[in-house]
C-alpha cells in the first residue's frame, strides 16, 4: 500500500474537502484529486461521495479512515517515545482532568512546573468526559474515581470530599446555619442533579436540594458555583480543594461532608517511560504533598 495516498487520503476525510487538505498538506489541489483517484482505483472502490459543499465519505470510506486514524495515533505514540529517548523534558503533553479540578486545582499550580521544564507544552483539556487514553486521546488523565480501561498505570493520589462553603460577607447578611435543617433557609448552589459529576457528591447533596423551600441556583461546573459563592450568592456544595486558594470563604456546617472521592492520576502503559510524563507525574506529587501539609495547617 502507498503510504503517502493514505496521508492524502486521511487529510482529505478530516478536513472534508481537497482544497483544505491541500492547504494542510501544501499540496495543489489537483495533485491531491490524483491521489485520491488513484487510491480509489487501486481499491476499486469509492470512499467519497462528491458534493458541491464538499465531500462526505462513503462506507467504505468510513472504515479506511477507522484505520488511518488508528494509524495516525499509533504513530504519534511512537514518535512521543522517540522523542522522550532523549535526556530533555519538552514537546506537547496532552492532560485532561474534570473542568472544576483542573480550573480550581491544577492550573494556578503549573507555573512551577513550567519553570522547571519551560520547553514542555501542556495541552490542558477540561471535561467532564472520560478520554480514551489506550486510544491516546490523551497523555495523562487526572479523575475521581479509578480508571477502568485497561492497558493504564494508575496512582492514587488523594481523596477530596464536598463541603458547604459560604462568603464571610454572605453570612454577615444571612446569619450562619447551625444544623442541616437550618440550610433550607438559605439559597443552595449546587450541580444540577442531572449534571456530570461525581457519584458520591450527587447524592451527598441530593437531600438537601430537596428539602430546600428559599431558593435554589445550579451550574454545571464547579468554577461556575465558587464564583456565584464568592460574590455572595448563597451557600455552595464544592470540594474540599478550594480552600487552599479561597481562603476567605468559609465552611459552613463542618461535621457535614460527602463520601471520601479518591483522585487518580494515570496514563497509558506504553508511556511509562516517557520522560514527559514522568515529569508531570512528579509534579503533580510533590504539589499534592504540599498540599496536604497546607490542609493540615488550616
Amino acid at each position: 500500500m502507498d503510504w503517502d495516498k493514505l496521508r492524502v487520503f486521511h487529510a482529505v476525510a478530516e478536513a472534508g474537502s481537497l482544497t483544505h487538505a491541500g492547504e494542510t498538506l501544501h499540496l495543489s489541489q489537483s495533485a491531491v484529486s490524483r491521489q485520491i483517484s488513484a487510491l480509489e482505483e487501486t481499491l476499486g472502490i469509492s470512499l467519497f461521495h462528491r458534493h458541491a459543499r464538499g465531500l462526505i465519505l462513503t462506507e467504505q470510506g468510513e472504515l479506511l479512515l477507522d484505520a488511518t486514524r488508528s494509524i495516525s495515533k499509533r504513530l504519534e505514540t511512537v514518535f512521543a517515545r522517540i522523542r522522550d529517548s532523549k535526556d530533555e523534558v519538552f514537546g506537547q503533553l496532552r492532560v485532561t482532568t474534570t473542568t472544576g479540578f483542573g480550573t480550581l486545582w491544577l492550573a494556578p499550580r503549573l507555573g512551577r512546573l513550567y519553570e522547571k521544564y519551560p520547553d514542555l507544552k501542556i495541552d490542558l483539556m477540561l471535561e467532564e468526559r472520560v478520554l480514551d487514553l489506550p486510544m491516546r486521546e490523551a497523555d495523562v488523565a487526572i479523575r475521581m474515581k479509578e480508571p477502568s480501561q485497561a492497558d493504564l498505570i494508575r496512582r492514587r493520589l488523594m481523596e477530596v470530599e464536598m463541603r458547604f462553603y459560604a462568603s464571610k460577607d454572605y453570612l454577615d447578611l444571612h446569619g450562619t446555619p447551625q444544623t442541616p435543617e437550618d440550610l433550607k433557609d438559605h439559597r443552595l448552589i449546587s450541580h444540577d442533579a442531572s449534571a456530570p459529576q461525581v457519584s458520591a457528591g450527587a447524592a451527598w447533596v441530593e437531600p438537601f436540594l430537596k428539602a430546600n423551600e428559599k431558593s435554589v441556583l445550579t451550574v454545571n461546573n464547579y468554577f461556575g458555583i465558587l464564583q456565584a459563592v464568592i460574590n455572595g450568592l448563597g451557600i455552595g456544595a464544592l470540594p474540599d480543594y478550594i480552600t487552599h486558594n479561597s481562603p476567605d470563604l468559609v465552611n459552613v456546617l463542618p461535621g457535614e461532608s460527602s463520601a471520601a472521592i479518591p483522585v487518580y492520576l494515570a496514563y497509558p502503559e506504553e508511556l511509562r517511560h516517557s520522560k514527559r510524563v514522568a515529569a508531570f507525574r512528579d509534579f503533580v506529587l510533590e504539589e499534592i504533598k504540599f498540599f496536604r501539609r497546607d490542609m493540615r495547617n488550616i
